[in-house]
């Protein structure tokens, strides 16, 4: 069957919070100009919103920007920070407080909003909707288009209806065609259209390695004594202070809900870390527990962050197409916010390509992006947080938070040095002689949990019977290299229990791919020491379903 193809001025892949900002941009410039546009954002989610996980503190800077009366016009932010704590978690029991000369002021959260980001980019699909802007959600991109001379000409999107084995079903249908004059990439984190641009355009060059966490999440309904609505808690030390860096917040939300959460970073080296167990023993803390106890899970989910910075940021342009927001790593990791550095990036994207077009021009590219990047203020938050995150990798949570403190408090981030990881994330892991197992304890069903009732929370669900999303370059590579060097670490960095060493019917060891199981987290594509998993896109609508991540 020959693939139909559509027309656009331009293409949006994604609709997060930079997608979406591109969207409206692009809307309201034509608009303003009185011209017709025909802008296309396409989802893979079966509901904008769906795949999207945050914490979130949201800083609404760039939504001012965007929507100067969002109050008035009924944006789902509702709960404003009234209380900022920073816990040092010593052990399992011992905490203490810091004062606020002592924590980096960037993790200060004045004016700041509690809120569920998969909220906020459903009301903004509304507003993008109202001025013209067409979503599809539950269409996933699953290439890229490109023209003789490596110009981008737009996306195809996955073919539907193919079996696990590759056969045709009877409801095959080809992905089609989506061609646009530019095409704008606002994937998140780890986007897999991303990630092959970045490596076809070489536009990491020159750049430390992209770097990762991985960020977990639950929602919990409360009882109302002990809710505190705008309460802001960010911990760090126990119980990462051992084997990995990062820290766990706590969030007080509206109806008497709280969002608690662990961020791992993904450079750890021990292949015995268990990112979902460390969460879950995170919650018996006392200063976590006593806010969660008597309450109900309601929502679990998990999701890279991309916190390289400024370091790492690649070339953001190529002919016809731009990355923005997460897929090209505009977090700020030392806020531990990326929302509104996404949505800025996403706005910036527009307003290059609005000029673009108005000039006539179709695929070129858009140096007029980079100078604007370059002058706004998200490239001047990312230049003053550089050393946050190499400094923490290279001396640790304690002399690296030190030094963050100095930096970003006396100096506002310009101290005269540059600190760099050049080192991957999934380098440097120990093998199996060099690294000491992890005990951890059994969840408690009332605290912590196992795996597949989490995973039931997010509301993944896959089409069964399609290709696996999950590809092994080699095959035989957990078995006779991952299992033997570091104990095959996918059983334990995967947060949704996708991958398992089981006895095949002779009694030898096989691994296993539980793909309908997959949260779309990316961890894999990221951690696996020997670089051999490939994450793909699933059929459209696969995945998680998240409420109000």
């Amino acid at each position: 069957m020959e693939r139909e193809s559509m027309e656009f001025d331009v293409l949006i892949v994604g609709a997060g919070p930079a997608g979406l900002s591109s969207a409206i941009r692009l809307a309201q410039l034509a608009a303003d100009k009185q011209q017709e546009l025909q802008i296309c954002v396409v989802e893979k989610g079966s509901e904008v919103g769906a795949h999207i996980l945050s914490g979130a503190v949201f800083e609404p800077r760039a939504l001012n920007e965007l929507f100067p009366d969002w109050k008035a016009e009924g944006a789902p932010l509702h709960t404003p920070v009234t209380d900022d704590h920073i816990m040092l978690l010593k052990d399992a029991q011992k905490s203490t407080r810091l004062a606020d000369f002592m924590v980096p002021k960037p993790f200060h959260n004045e004016g700041n909003y509690i809120t569920s980001m998969g909220n906020l980019c459903r009301w903004l699909a509304e507003r993008a909707e109202a001025l013209g802007v067409e979503i599809f959600p539950g269409f996933a991109a699953a290439d890229v288009l490109y023209s003789e001379d490596d110009k981008v000409l737009g996306v195809i999107t996955g073919d539907m209806g193919v079996s696990a084995t590759g056969e045709h079903k009877d409801s095959y249908m080809p992905g089609m065609e989506l061609r646009a004059k530019y095409t704008v990439f606002a994937e998140g984190a780890r986007g897999h259209l991303g990630k092959s641009l970045i490596q076809k355009y070489q536009l990491n060059d020159g750049k430390t390695p992209q770097h990762y966490a991985i960020g977990f999440k639950e929602i919990w309904d409360i009882p109302a004594e002990q809710h505190q609505s705008g309460l802001v808690v960010h911990t760090t030390g126990w119980p990462l202070a051992e084997n990995a860096t990062g820290g766990g917040y706590l969030y007080h939300a509206e109806n008497n809900q709280v969002f608690v959460g662990l961020i791992v970073d993904l450079n750890y080296t021990n292949p015995y870390v268990n990112p979902f167990l460390e969460f879950q023993r995170y919650k018996h803390h006392p200063d976590i527990a006593r806010h969660l106890k008597g309450g109900k899970r309601v929502s679990y989910g998990a999701r890279a962050i991309t916190k390289g910075g400024y370091h790492s940021l690649p070339k953001m342009t190529m002919p016809g197409g731009l990355l923005v927001g997460c897929n090209a790593g505009t977090l700020n990791f030392a806020k531990i916010k990326g929302n509104h550095t996404a949505m800025k990036s996403g706005m910036l994207a527009a307003e290059s390509i609005f000029a673009a077009l108005q000039a006539g021009q179709a695929h070129s590219e858009l140096d007029s992006f980079t100078q604007a990047f370059e002058a706004s203020w998200v490239y001047d938050e990312l230049y003053r947080s550089r050393n946050f995150g190499p400094a923490i990798h290279k001396w640790g949570t304690w002399v690296g938070g030190a030094y963050n403190t100095v930096d970003q408090n006396w100096f506002k981030g310009k101290l005269p040095f540059t600190i760099k990881d050049w080192r991957a994330d999934h380098k440097g892991m120990q093998t199996i002689e060099q690294a000491s197992p992890i005990d951890y304890p059994k969840p408690d069903n009332q605290l912590s949990f196992d795996r597949n009732s989490s995973v039931y929370l997010s509301n993944t669900n896959h089409e069964e019977d399609q290709p696996c999303h999950l590809q092994l370059k080699d095959p035989s590579i957990p078995i006779q290299v991952n299992l033997p060097k570091w104990a095959e670490p996918a059983q334990r960095y995967c947060p949704a229990g996708v991958y398992e060493i089981v006895k095949d019917d002779s009694g030898a060891d096989k691994f296993q791919i539980n793909a309908q199981n997959c949260i779309h987290c990316k961890t894999c594509d990221i951690k696996d020491p020997s670089q051999n998993i490939r994450w793909v896109t699933p059929e459209g609508t696969g995945g998680p379903n998240y409420p109000n991540m």
